[in-house]
């Protein structure tokens, strides 16, 4: 008879966000396995379940803080340090394709954006479009895996699964200028580490100071609200 095999934990965070409560769900080694909107945490176990099994037998969630490195580094981001959470660890279920689409998303720099055409081409399957679409759709780890810098061929903002509101400030928050759903596109395939070197540069001084100056307060920062969908 085979020995019972024990689930999977995972554990669940909850982080204050300019744009909602995030949900955060973290592994044992401190990699991130799922971030997504309290507004929306059906999908997100639904997700988890299509990625990990059945929930009780295969995975289970216990509540524990997330590293305090990922927890700051998220809200270094808010607070103007676009590219803290590069450096995010992330360990996700998926199929193997679905995982390159959303590893190549992490290589789309803040204050871009990429349509899904041409993220179809720089993973060479030209042809695969609405297969990157849908599996750009499934990613379950928002904001860090930037799925809200993939547009419409259009300059459309399409889709999001936190809402289009949000979708709009964190690309407004970014820097990319929109005219109503309209957003700056970039360069076919166009990579310039320079300029996302000066942006982490520019901006990581000044989150480091807002940090300390912040940290231990009892006070919460005021925070932007979500636009209205127009």
């Amino acid at each position: 008879m085979a020995t019972p095999v024990a689930p999977q934990t995972l554990y669940a965070d909850r982080l204050e966000s300019a744009i909602g409560t995030l949900l955060l769900i973290h592994d044992r080694e401190g990699h991130v396995c799922a971030l997504d909107f309290h507004d929306f945490e059906p999908r997100m176990r639904r997700l988890l379940r299509f990625h990990y099994g059945a929930e009780g037998d295969d995975f289970a969630i216990e509540d524990r803080a997330a590293p305090t490195a990922i927890r700051r580094a998220i809200s270094d981001y808010f607070l103007g340090d676009l590219c803290a959470i590069n450096s995010i660890p992330v360990t996700t279920g998926g199929t193997s394709f679905q995982r390159e689409v959303w590893a190549a998303l992490r290589t789309i720099q803040a204050g871009t954006t990429l349509s899904y055409g041409a993220l179809a081409r720089q993973l060479g399957r030209p042809k695969s479009v609405r297969a990157v679409g849908l599996a750009n759709a499934a990613n379950p780890v928002a904001i860090v895996v930037p799925c809200h810098r993939v547009i419409g061929t259009d300059g459309s903002l399409t889709g999001y699964g936190g809402g289009i509101s949000r979708k709009r400030w964190l690309l407004v928050h970014e820097g990319v200028a929109l005219e109503k759903f309209a957003t700056r596109r970039i360069p076919e395939a166009a990579r310039i580490p320079e300029a996302e070197a000066m942006l982490c540069e520019r901006t990581r001084g000044d989150a480091e100071k807002t940090w300390r100056s912040s940290h231990g307060k009892a006070g919460h920062r005021k925070s932007r609200s979500v636009p209205e969908d127009e």
